[in-house]
């Protein structure tokens, strides 16, 4: 059933709006809402009735542009034969003023007609209206309004004519509230949501790696939720803002004032002030214009409403003139203003339809004022003349508007599109819809459909009351005059940026990115530190930790290198750890080398000295033949040692071990033979005790000696067939090489062969320190005692340094220890006995030695 036309609707009037409209009749009407005038009268009210506003003045020739722009579009749709066939569309077009209570009374008068008095019963139902357009003074009824150049307009627009269902379409409406289709189900508009907007500057942001921005919105919701977005979309991108400053229109000169400050005292590290402009200013023709501008404002990079040509639209604005279209009272005052003269103004129906709903309640003000101007030549012409109202470059607005008309040719087109439109009329009564019968809620339902190709080839659809979010990148780029022109650097499309980089002009005077930074990205080789209290945007740069790595600029965390790897020097990727042992090459290779055979060397000098003389007394003491054993077992003490450096392999972990446990033990255990002899030789001079030197007899000597050797044998054969030693990398120390060394797989059996050395150590000390004050002039003993003290004091420090040490140097403390206690064991024992057989020969005589 149809709705009703509430009685108020109809009959209360605000004030006197303009009765100036542009028209041209048709099957169908559409409804056109342009601010058109700028100039508003001064307003006093009294309170105690309603308000009454005067006509406004000041022709705005942009928004004249958009008018225009939707008769261009009608008619070249009434031209397509395919779009709308059989129907004529037709348009009315009127002035708001840009003041809200106007836009509301134009659009009710389009909507529920433009009567001035009741003469209409409150409950005649809308569809009926439609069915006598002829009662109406304002003619046909609209099912469709092409308006809102704002979003409060949209919002009161959309919330008085829901309930009636008329669909609203905006060109200019950006507000993301007005997506929700809950509270605004009848609204729609060919211009983006803000939110799009907001996306697209924080991608450029992110594009450019401008970090550190600052922000001045204008300060109400559209300055907020912009500002909302912007952070919402550069979250976890590194984007931060230095400041926020909000200006108003009441006091715009001092919020503007404040805000400059703010930018000059911006912290970021910056090569010029770069401005990014939101499309409420970056397509400003007065900006754009005026020479103070551009001396600081040049480079601006913008978002601006996505462009479009409409082929035939500039030789149409051309082409208009007062003589063809003698009713188009806008068209007189265009030229009113822009050539100082009046036209002929008498309201004539035109050929083509044009009318001009000619007041009659003001016409001796349209007359003084027409009066004070010269009448025109009738040579006046838009023909060959560079204005703006002719330049269609960049169509931004009219292209939405154009959009509208065609968004609601093509609803209408399938409104009244039926497939049995030549049957019987009762066949199709309740599926077709008549011109003179549209009813608003099913144009609604059609106009939500919409998915067409515009004759540019764009696909169009709405997404809910959205269409894609597409919008033009311009840049701001000086002219040879001085001033600024527009050019268009890339676009965005849904959520794809394009960009022509090489086409923008940089506000530096060069073609380099400006840089906007807190802090100076992060080098590889480092990590970012947040500064406490400070933005994310703001940091400081720590240098990676050793065997840790950052191959990328701005990480924010260093990487650690596989064990294998480690860091190289600018610490910015994982080399592998180099091979690293104890070699003959290096400084401590060589001097251990040195020491290893300067001992060796010394202990065959010493064992020739002793050969040269081993019928002198000194020598054939105390059982010469241990004596050369020992120096024997020294020599391969000294030797040993050698088999430790170079590069560790299967053989040399497995000999090395076994050469140190046994040659030691050979040198211990002659000591402890010799220790036990002197014991036995001055125990054997007791009464009764002659027979113990039957026990201590060279044979038993050689046989003591091979029985403690052949235990220490036994062990090392039993530890390296079980579990020997191998070559391994040793990965635990940490550093840029990786020590190959022989890795003991069983502690045990070097714990046992060590084990076995100091047990043989320490009964020698203690039987030699028992033997230390036997009375003779060379008691053996003593040397034994020192040289054991020396060597029982090597081997206790051993065992910690060699815990604790790292890498090769482990290698080393084993070679000192072996190196130490083998030269302490060669000068305890025989300097004393070749510093007399060489300087004292006169003491190593028998009688000497033997002497108390």
């Amino acid at each position: 059933m149809g709705l009703e036309v509430v009685h108020a609707i109809v009959c209360s009037r605000w004030g006197a709006p303009s009765d100036k409209s542009l028209y041209q009749d048709g099957d169908v009407i559409i409804g056109g809402l342009f601010n058109l005038y700028y100039i508003p009268s001064a307003i006093q009210q009294s309170f105690t009735k309603l308000p009454h506003y005067e006509s406004c003045t000041g022709l705005d020739l942009e928004p004249l542009k958009y008018a225009y722009a939707m008769a261009f579009a009608v008619e070249e749709i009434n031209r397509n034969h395919t779009l709308l066939p059989g129907v004529k569309l037709g348009y009315r077009i009127l002035d708001s003023c840009t003041r809200y209570p106007w836009d509301l009374q134009v659009a009710l008068s389009l909507v529920g007609g433009d009567t001035h008095s009741c003469n209409f019963t409150a409950s005649t139902p809308r569809s009926e209206a439609y069915e006598h357009p002829g009662e109406r003074a304002g003619g046909q009824l609209v099912p469709l309004l092409i308006g809102a150049a704002s979003s409060t307009t949209g919002i009161i627009l959309s919330r008085i004519l829901g309930p009636l269902s008329v669909p609203v379409i905006s060109y200019l409406a950006s507000c993301p509230c007005l997506s929700d289709r809950t509270k605004f189900p009848n609204f729609f508009r060919t211009i983006p949501s803000d939110i799009y907007q907001a996306r697209a500057m924080a991608r450029l942001a992110i594009r450019f790696h401008w970090t550190w921005m600052g922000a001045v919105v204008v300060n109400n919701d559209y300055g907020q939720l912009a500002i909302q977005v912007f952070q919402e979309e550069t979250q976890g991108k590194g984007v931060c803002l230095a400041f926020i400053e909000t200006v108003r229109r009441e006091t715009i000169v001092d919020d503007a004032r404040r805000a400059a400050l703010t930018i000059q005292a911006s912290t970021a590290r910056v090569t010029d002030r770069q401005f990014l402009a939101s499309e409420a200013w970056s397509t400003s023709d007065d900006l754009l214009q005026d020479l103070a501008i551009s001396k600081v404002a040049n480079g601006v990079l913008g978002v601006a409403i996505r462009s479009s040509t409409i082929p035939g639209f500039e030789n149409y604005l051309r082409s208009l003139h007062p003589i063809h279209r003698p009713g188009d009272e806008f068209l007189q005052d265009l030229w009113q203003k822009e050539f100082g003269c009046s036209p002929n103004s008498s309201p004539l129906k035109t050929s083509s339809g044009h009318l001009s709903k000619v007041s009659t309640s003001s016409p001796v003000k349209r007359s003084l004022r027409k009066a004070s101007l010269p009448p025109c030549k009738g040579t006046e012409s838009l023909e060959g003349v560079q204005h703006p109202f002719t330049d269609t470059s960049q169509l931004r607005v009219a292209y939405n508007v154009y959009l509208a008309v065609y968004a609601a040719a093509h609803a209408l087109h399938s409104l009244l599109s039926c497939p049995n439109r030549n049957s019987p009329p009762g066949n199709n009564s309740s599926t077709c819809s008549s011109p003179k019968h549209i009813k608003p809620i099913a144009l609604l339902q059609h106009l939500n459909k919409v998915n067409v190709t515009t004759p540019q080839g764009e696909m169009f659809y709405f997404q809910g009351a959205d269409i894609p979010g597409k919008y033009d990148i311009v840049n701001w780029q000086n002219t040879d005059e001085g001033s600024l022109k527009l050019v268009l650097t890339g676009g965005v499309d849904g959520f794809d940026l394009h960009l022509n980089e090489s086409a923008i002009q940089w506000s530096t005077g060069s073609n380099q990115v400006p840089v906007s930074v807190c802090s100076e990205s992060c080098p590889p080789g480092t990590r970012k530190a947040n500064r406490k209290g400070e933005p994310l945007c703001c940091f400081d740069c720590i240098p990676c930790a050793e065997g840790e790595i950052s191959n990328q600029s701005g990480s924010l965390h260093c990487e650690r290198c596989p064990s294998e790897f480690w860091s190289n020097v600018e610490q910015t990727a994982c080399v592998p750890r180099q091979l690293d042992f104890l070699s003959f090459n290096e400084t401590l290779g060589i001097t251990l080398t040195t020491a290893a055979v300067s001992g060796a060397a010394v202990t065959t000098a010493v064992f020739v000295v002793f050969l040269y003389y081993r019928k002198t007394p000194m020598v054939r003491a105390n059982n010469s033949e241990l004596s050369f054993l020992l120096l024997l077992s020294l020599k391969l003490c000294f030797l040993c040692s050698l088999v430790f450096i170079g590069r560790p392999s299967v053989w040399s972990c497995r000999f090395q071990q076994a050469a140190f446990g046994i040659s030691f033990v050979l040198c211990v255990s002659c000591l402890l033979v010799k220790t036990l002899v002197v014991l036995a030789v001055f125990r054997s001079a007791r009464p009764g005790a002659e027979t113990l030197m039957k026990w201590f007899g060279p044979g038993q000597q050689r046989g003591s000696v091979c029985f403690f050797t052949c235990i220490q044998v036994i062990i090392c054969a039993i530890w390296l067939s079980l579990s020997p030693p191998v070559p391994q990398h040793d990965l635990g120390f940490q550093g840029s090489k990786v020590t190959l060394e022989c890795a003991m797989d069983s502690v045990v059996g070097f714990s046992l062969v060590l084990g076995y050395i100091g047990l043989l150590a320490c009964t020698c000390l203690l039987l030699a320190f028992l033997a230390r004050k036997l009375p003779d002039n060379f008691n053996e003993a003593k040397l034994i005692t020192f040289s054991m003290l020396i060597f029982c004091a090597v081997w206790v420090t051993f065992v910690p340094a060699y815990i604790s040490s790292p890498g090769k140097y482990v290698v080393a403390v084993e070679i000192f220890a072996i190196l130490a206690s083998s030269y302490g064991l060669l000068l305890c024992i025989f300097a004393p006995k070749c510093f007399i057989i060489l300087l004292r020969p006169e003491k190593n005589t028998k009688k000497h030695l033997m002497a108390r």
